[in-house]
């Protein structure tokens, strides 16, 4: 696992002279880099910034474009951090990737400054995105492939559920807004014709039955954001079996989203 350890006082205060100072430096230092990071906030809050730069990447953080929940974790910088932090561990050079759940377009422009934007499929079915993503991918000059519908089991058309907290819209049906219907293209047609090596996925609980229904051959890194408070813990310890039966292993798990790449053999 990956991140920063956390401390446990009642552990270090056990400790004496220059351990205990340690850990005492540490906590304190902890503590100023949080203040540092709220203040950081406030500012940029203050000035109304129209635009966020993340790990080299520009993003529109116009209210126009941008919904209040996301607007405010790109203030923050703290906008998927831990797909950032994988991702980019993860993609090499010569690596196809393949996103399912774009969001703004940040993590598939991560990749793009990576393997080529040529060599980035983004899927985005949620039609409020659409606008945001183009924004940021012309903010960046670049144009990973966007496709605005959705993945599913098979081809056809699918129902989708709009919340209005878009980072919540689903094809599970959570009772949080209006349910719609999107054309989707069959998962296993796209990754047997775009022959993805990595798979970034964050579909809101449909990483059960998508990452089951296709051929994993080809793919030797998954990052998957995975959803216990819809499907339940249990069905995400069978995935994670299932993966494993696949070769895929869990190398780092930051939060709710895992890291497998391939055994080798």
């Amino acid at each position: 696992m990956i991140g920063r350890d956390k401390l446990r006082p009642d552990q270090d205060l056990r400790k004496s002279g220059s351990g205990r100072q340690l850990a005492m430096r540490k906590v304190s230092l902890a503590m100023l880099a949080d203040f540092g990071r709220k203040i950081a906030y406030k500012v940029r809050r203050k000035l109304n910034l129209r635009e966020i730069t993340i790990e080299g990447v520009r993003l529109t953080a116009e209210r126009e474009f941008v919904p209040a929940s996301i607007r405010k974790q790109l203030l923050q910088k703290r906008y998927e951090t831990p797909e950032y932090l994988l991702v980019s561990a993860a993609v090499k050079p010569t690596d196809r990737v393949l996103e399912l759940g774009a969001g703004i377009g940040f993590i598939s422009l991560v990749c793009a400054k990576i393997c080529g934007p040529e060599n980035v499929l983004s899927y985005e079915p949620n039609p409020q995105m659409q606008r945001v993503i183009e924004k940021n991918y012309a903010l960046n000059r670049l144009q990973p492939n966007l496709r605005n519908r959705l993945v599913s089991v098979e081809a056809g058309t699918t129902d989708f559920f709009v919340s209005e907290n878009v980072l919540s819209s689903s094809m599970i049906d959570r009772k949080l807004g209006s349910k719609t219907k999107l054309q989707a293209d069959a998962m296993s047609e796209v990754v047997a014709t775009y022959q993805p090596t990595v798979i970034v996925m964050d579909v809101e609980g449909a990483e059960l039955e998508l990452l089951r229904n296709c051929s994993l051959d080809g793919v030797s890194k998954i990052i998957v954001e995975m959803h216990p408070t819809i499907v339940g813990h249990d069905e995400v310890a069978k995935l994670l079996d299932f993966l494993s039966g696949k070769g895929l292993e869990t190398r780092r798990v930051m939060g709710k989203t895992f890291y497998l790449d391939r055994v080798a053999s």
